[in-house]
């Protein structure tokens, strides 16, 4: 099995998480990166597995002395990937599934890395602002500012190698795990 780069992005809202979730739970071969963020914790996450929680000056250092691999700012919020973490895993054989948004998909396809990128989908703009309302975790202003920022990013989906859409979560899956599987076979 060849050891991949896997990048999935999608905007805010469309299910990535639950997504990516149940992928790696199916792929148990495949490795997770931790991104870092500067936003603070959500409700039940935990430093070191959902995210690695820093300060934006401790962020900012990172990215100056080139231990990111991508990062963007997102929301208000910075995020970025360990570039040792990922070429550690690849080294050792390891697939390794990035989930990151679209600006630091973007970098990682425009620096020439070879992977393989999944772009996320919601099957309409509506579907997804019902999405982010029934969250009911952010405010007016943040579900239109989102809105927005997903029109820009669905833009570019067309950057990326595969495009899932996530309609019948059980049926994205399937989706997810067939493009995994046929691009680590050989």
């Amino acid at each position: 099995m060849a050891a991949k780069l896997f990048i999935v992005s999608a905007p805010s809202g469309v299910g990535k998480t639950t997504l990516v979730k149940e992928l790696l739970k199916r792929c148990p071969d495949l490795v997770y990166s931790i991104s870092h963020t500067t936003r603070a914790p959500r409700k039940g996450e935990v430093h070191g597995k959902d995210y690695f929680f820093t300060d934006k000056a401790q962020f900012m250092e990172m990215v100056e002395s080139g231990q990111m691999l991508e990062w963007a700012q997102v929301h208000g919020n910075c995020y970025g990937t360990s570039g040792a973490f990922v070429q550690e895993q690849l080294a050792a054989g390891q697939s390794v599934l990035l989930d990151i948004d679209v600006q630091g998909g973007r970098q990682i396809m425009d620096f020439g890395l070879d992977s393989v990128s999944i772009f996320i989908m919601a099957p309409s703009l509506d579907v997804l602002e019902q999405r982010l309302r029934g969250r009911g975790t952010d405010t007016e202003e943040v579900i239109r500012t989102r809105l927005e920022n997903a029109i820009g990013e669905i833009a570019q989906k067309s950057f990326y190698t595969h495009v899932v859409v996530n309609d019948v979560l059980d049926e994205a899956v399937a989706e997810l795990i067939a493009i995994v599987k046929q691009e680590t076979v050989g």
